[in-house]
């Protein structure tokens, strides 16, 4: 018999691949799918981080890269951080990576073994969850709550701290709620770590520009006391439309470089060329239509929760960030995993389960508004009237 070790008996999924795969199937049978599952952009990578990668190809770049990227990828980072934060980093501080899950595998797996306790927002990212019960610490859930508007609380992150605890892993703008935590409240947070300096930070900003409503997302970069033990996560997918490309990068303290360059090495040896060629263009090439898609976005989730609040027994507060709405069906008389499988299978909407997003999640569905505006009207059509039939 073939017996693997234990961890793996302990890794978990990202259900949201399990949904579109579902919502395919039953599209492939000929059902009308609408789906608000997936995270990802509706729109196409622009044409001038398309043709940057071919003329990479062209150019002959099609062999192994450095395993933490090659230097003018990470210069780009450096000048793209420079123009959202105001903050100047080192190129030998940034990694080039395949997409955001890797930092967030290294970091954890750096931080996580038996006896160690790892902080993750909740709800949150599922593989936040996932990778830290993989290294066998103990998951501490860090309730993200609804009459905070989906802000993490800075008093309530503390009070979790204990003597074992490694590494916290926070997120703003935030996937599933689409929260954004205000600056005042970082400031509490950064000013209460200052007693817990065993704590290493990880900040997942892929969403950082996706804000709306005047709202500013704050960079864990801009406060210089804990730089020394700060993991900044971000990359492509979400800003330049580049899920596909599987291309990110995170930047790190020089204690914890060498690791993480290592940890490539045996991993993933590096990022494929002229996705990194692509990179390149995406953060120095003209950002017009990233600023199309954030009026496209900001447009939808208007649409989103007028729709949502008019249906019977749904509320939805307004999310300042990225492009989910978070609602709360609690009032439905549904467990919230059950009325988003039932919406995909009798309703032909694909949506995600607050549960798979964490304990907290119970009595919340996620819907992605990466959709158009006349798909997203049509799917809380069909979810009214689904509901209507009791």
């Amino acid at each position: 018999m073939l017996q693997t070790v234990e961890a793996f008996d302990r890794i978990g999924e990202e259900n949201a691949f399990a949904v579109l795969a579902r919502a395919t199937e039953l599209a492939q049978q000929g059902r009308d799918i609408i789906n608000l599952g997936i995270g990802q952009p509706d729109f196409q990578t622009p044409d001038h981080i398309v043709e940057a990668a071919i003329k990479a190809l062209r150019d002959g770049h099609h062999g192994y890269t450095p395993a933490t990227g090659i230097l003018p990828a990470r210069e780009a980072v450096v000048r793209r951080t420079l123009t959202t934060t105001g903050v100047e980093v080192s190129p030998d501080n940034v990694m080039i990576l395949p997409g955001g899950k890797p930092t967030m595998f290294a970091a954890i797996t750096m931080f996580g073994e038996p006896g160690a306790e790892i902080l993750y927002p909740d709800p949150g990212f599922p593989i936040y969850r996932s990778m830290i019960e993989f290294t066998g610490a103990k998951p501490v859930p860090v309730p993200i709550r609804e009459e905070n508007g989906f802000a993490f609380s800075a008093e309530e992150t503390l009070s979790l701290i204990t003597p074992k605890t490694r590494l916290l892993i926070l997120n703003s703008p935030a996937n599933p709620t689409g929260g954004v935590t205000p600056r005042e409240e970082i400031e509490k947070l950064v000013k209460g770590l200052e007693a817990h300096p065993q704590v290493a930070i990880m900040s997942d900003e892929i969403y950082d520009v996706m804000t709306y409503d005047g709202e500013k997302s704050t960079s864990l970069l801009t406060f210089p006391e804990i730089r020394d033990r700060l993991i900044v996560l971000n990359g492509w997918s979400k800003t330049w439309a580049m899920t596909g490309w599987r291309l990110g990068w995170s930047i790190w303290p020089d204690r914890l470089y060498e690791n993480v360059r290592k940890l490539a090495v045996n991993c993933w040896s590096c990022v494929n060329a002229p996705a990194q060629y692509a990179g390149i263009a995406a953060i120095d090439g003209p950002q017009d239509d990233v600023e199309k898609m954030m009026q496209a976005f900001d447009r939808r989730r208007k649409v989103v929760v007028e729709g949502l609040n008019s249906l019977p027994n749904i509320t939805c507060r307004t999310p300042k960030g990225a492009f989910y709405a978070f609602p709360n069906v609690s009032q439905t008389g549904w467990k919230a995993k059950k009325l988003a499988s039932a919406l995909l299978e009798e309703a032909g909407v694909a949506l995600i389960g607050g549960p798979d997003f964490g304990v907290c999640g119970e009595g919340y569905i996620r819907l992605s508004y990466a959709n158009s505006e006349e798909n997203i009207r049509r799917a809380i059509e069909r979810m009214g009237d689904f509901l209507a039939k009791g």
